[in-house]
């Protein structure tokens, strides 16, 4: 029998809690959805006004993947939705995750949560800047700190203040808080930070995705910033062997990497840090906060 759970009003019926999702861990799907409740504080305020897209992985990180921005079958009426219109539907619409009901809902479908850097009432106007600085082996997110650093100069230089956060894989992201901007404007500059970070570090950056050039560089992706791609949001989980969390990280401990394990966060590591550190992301959430591009 599903068990019927009653949040906030709602009654949600959460299945299959005892299934493994995480073999490495043994983490189960009670555990991820336990995750979620205890995090909603820290999550919510990311995902809140967003068109989310998932990516679901029902059977775990070995099982089936599917990416999907239509709101999933079955979306109850009372789960918020948005129009997004794409060229091949102009009537799409997507999922907000406005409330713990919401959270929870969505968490039982066993997702990532994906969102763009722009929020429902105002879209491809960007609040936010992202670059999500990708290794290529043999780097790792040690040589991504390096060049973490060097783009939080380089922002600050343009009166921008930056934040990072592990991409929950390999890499790390940096975000930045921004006055309403076109969603065009924003990649045309952040496309500038990267080809200038590759000419100031031709060894250690590129700032195109050339596969054949990636080895022991950190490839500076800028196009999550066009108003179609969106990011992992903070604080989600990734479908991953063991239940890594795209989870933000201080500049103390950029600054300090010396070794790749340094900046896996894990499900359990996520609420002690809330605790000591408070939402890290927070000033993403304050318009006082906000830059300009220059």
């Amino acid at each position: 029998m599903t068990p019927i759970t009653e949040v906030e009003g709602r009654r949600l019926s959460l299945s299959n809690l005892h299934k493994v999702l995480h073999p490495a861990t043994g983490t189960t799907k009670g555990e991820l959805l336990h995750y979620y409740a205890t995090v909603s504080g820290a999550i919510l305020p990311h995902l809140r006004d967003r068109p989310v897209s998932f990516l679901r992985y029902p059977d775990g990180p070995d099982g089936q993947l599917f990416f999907t921005k239509n709101p999933p079958p079955g979306t109850p009426a009372w789960v918020k939705t948005t129009p997004v219109p794409r060229s091949e539907d102009p009537r799409a619409r997507q999922v907000m995750i406005q409330d713990l009901p919401s959270l929870m809902w969505a968490a039982n479908l066993v997702v990532e949560f994906h969102t763009p850097q722009w929020r429902a009432e105002a879209p491809a106007v960007a609040d936010r800047l992202v670059l999500d600085l990708d290794p290529g082996p043999p780097a790792t997110v040690v040589e991504c700190c390096r060049v973490a650093l060097w783009l939080r100069e380089r922002l600050a230089a343009d009166g921008l203040e930056s934040f990072a956060k592990t991409s929950g894989s390999k890499g790390l992201h940096l975000l930045v808080p921004l006055e309403p901007t076109p969603s065009e404007q924003v990649s045309a500059y952040a496309k500038q930070l990267a080809v200038q970070a590759e000419a100031d570090h031709p060894s250690l950056v590129l700032h195109r995705m050339n596969r054949a050039l990636r080895t022991g560089k950190v490839f500076v992706d800028f196009s999550q910033n066009a108003a179609a791609k969106t990011t992992a949001t903070p604080y989600t989980l990734r479908a991953r062997e063991r239940p890594a969390v795209s989870a933000p990280v201080t500049w103390d401990e950029v600054s300090a990497c010396r070794a790749p394990a340094e900046l896996v966060l894990l499900m359990d590591d996520i609420a002690p840090r809330l605790e000591r550190y408070g939402d890290l992301l927070a000033p993403l959430l304050d318009p006082d906060r906000a830059g300009a591009l220059p």
